[in-house]
């Protein structure tokens, strides 16, 4: 009975996962690259971009940016992240506990040896041993016991700490790309907050210069008092502008530091937006292939293995159970008796237990593990289409927002053009100092709205490929030898 009861398992089976939606889609029309760009300008940040469908992503999509600083720092938080170091050996611990619960198909056995030193009542036995009161006696004795699983409640445990090992592998990639996605992205925001600090100041020197100029009118009786005091307001609102700028910038820096596991006044690469190169073409994975990519995806899908397996446990737990054990030994009263005929012992035995009254407690057990269950496919339902609605901000995002670096970029040109003209006007005395000074502040203006846009651009293409479940895929992220990765890989689709 046993035997044939040994390939039963009682609950839902590992491969019952929801299916993807019918008809999932990121957009109502086909997006094949950005609205706008200039394909042909040297500023690769202006570029317009396509998207590859079905392409897949590559583990070091960060080196589609070309800066090797970045990649420096990426290999740096890869190694040293204490965040991601602990992650590592938790998901080590995990996978020894899924061998912990893999034990239990097997016969458990153990040996002991008492030696003991004896004394006998005349008055309540009789006197053993040839009359002597005191005798020794050496026990050995092997305890074995084995508990076939039945109902597959064992095995169930086993997939639910394999199920609890996916769940910690797809955390460490989720927090390892996270991770990844803030270095990008902060060294794009340290290289854009540099770019706009140097046009403020530029902003501030002119409209200085401005001042000193309308004093110098105003001592001479050119312009009135007022005038001199609005240009010193608009010049103490730009200078108020400096300072949480280049609070940000330290902070930035200070972010960075902690990313890659350094401490704030650590030595760090400076980044400018010109060492980073706008990848030209764009990966973009179909719906159904975000289920094996995207680690919170897989992660709601191991989910649903654990809560069925519990239930499955639940339910096998008001079941029948069947317990074999044996104790063979030998009780010798010396040690040179021992393991010769006649002095061996034996007990073999088998207990069936039937839980009949629990309080209610195991039914109760089981309907907890049901909605449980039910709870885990929902959110992997809720997880699919957090997914596709990432992918999907993400493509707008790299679509759309190159028109507003274009607008900019071209107001930018303008505004270099009339300074030019200004500048030239100005060697031949057609125009006043206080002309070419507005011109060049027109010129920072437009520089900071497209240093803005720039890191905008960068950052909606670090998002796309964040969404897109950052190819953990192709690189390991598990902290092991590229063997025992191998080897201790998850296939993701149900099993």
């Amino acid at each position: 009975m046993a035997a044939g009861l040994g390939g039963c398992i009682v609950g839902p089976s590992s491969k019952d996962i929801p299916p993807l939606p019918e008809r999932t889609g990121y957009s109502q029309k086909n997006i094949t690259q950005s609205e706008a760009g200039r394909d042909r300008s040297s500023d690769s940040l202006l570029h317009r971009q396509q998207f590859i469908s079905g392409a897949d992503v590559p583990g070091r999509w960060w080196e589609a940016f070309q800066n090797p600083r970045l990649n420096q720092m990426v290999e740096l938080a890869l190694t040293n992240n204490q965040t991601l170091k602990a992650m590592q050996a938790g998901l080590r611990a995990a996978w020894e506990q899924r061998r912990v619960e893999g034990a239990s198909l097997y016969p458990s056995i153990s040996a002991q040896f008492i030696p003991t030193r004896n004394k006998t009542s005349k008055a309540l036995s009789p006197v053993p041993n040839n009359n002597e009161w005191l005798y020794n006696l050496h026990t050995a004795q092997l305890n074995i016991g084995y508990v076939p699983d039945l109902w597959g409640g064992s095995r169930l445990a086993i997939r639910n700490a394999k199920a609890q090992a996916d769940i910690q592998r797809f955390q460490l990639e989720a927090t390892t790309l996270t991770m990844i996605s803030n270095i990008v992205n902060t060294a794009i925001t340290e290289a854009g907050l540099r770019e706009q600090i140097r046009a403020k100041e530029v902003l501030i020197a002119q409209q200085a210069a401005m001042v000193r100029i309308n004093q110098n009118q105003v001592g001479l009786g050119d312009q009135s008092r007022q005038s001199q005091l609005l240009l010193r307001d608009s010049l103490a609102q730009l200078q108020a502008d400096l300072p949480p700028l280049r609070t940000q910038l330290a902070q930035t820096r200070d972010q960075l530091a902690t990313l890659v596991g350094l401490s704030p006044n650590a030595d760090l690469p400076i980044f400018e937006l010109k060492d980073f190169t706008l990848p030209h073409q764009l990966p973009v994975s179909l719906p159904a292939q975000l289920l094996l990519q995207r680690p919170d995806i897989a992660s709601a899908q191991a989910q649903i293995r654990s809560a069925g397996a519990q239930l499955g446990i639940a339910i096998a737990n008001r079941l029948p159970n069947v317990q074999l054990s044996a104790l063979p030994g030998e009780a010798v009263d010396s040690m040179s008796k021992m393991f010769k005929p006649g002095m061996g012992n034996w007990m073999l035995a088998a207990t069936v237990t039937q839980p009949i009254f629990q309080g209610g407690s195991l039914l109760h057990a089981q309907r907890e593990a049901k909605a449980n269950y039910e709870q885990a496919k929902e959110y992997y339902k809720a997880a699919i289409m957090s997914a596709v609605s990432d992918v999907a901000d993400s493509l707008h995002a790299v679509e759309l927002d190159g028109s507003t670096l274009l607008a900019d970029q071209n107001g930018l040109d303008a505004a270099t053009q009339a300074l030019h003209i200004a500048e030239a006007q100005h060697r031949l005395g057609d125009n006043s100092q206080i002309d070419v000074a507005q011109a060049r502040m027109a010129v920072a203006q437009d520089q900071i709205s497209v240093a803005q846009d720039k890191v905008t651009r960068l950052s909606d293409t670090v998002g796309l490929f964040q969404a897109l479940g950052g190819g953990w895929w192709n690189r390991n992220d598990l902290g092991v030898s590229p063997k025992d990765a191998k080897r201790l890989s998850t296939t993701l689709v149900p099993w």
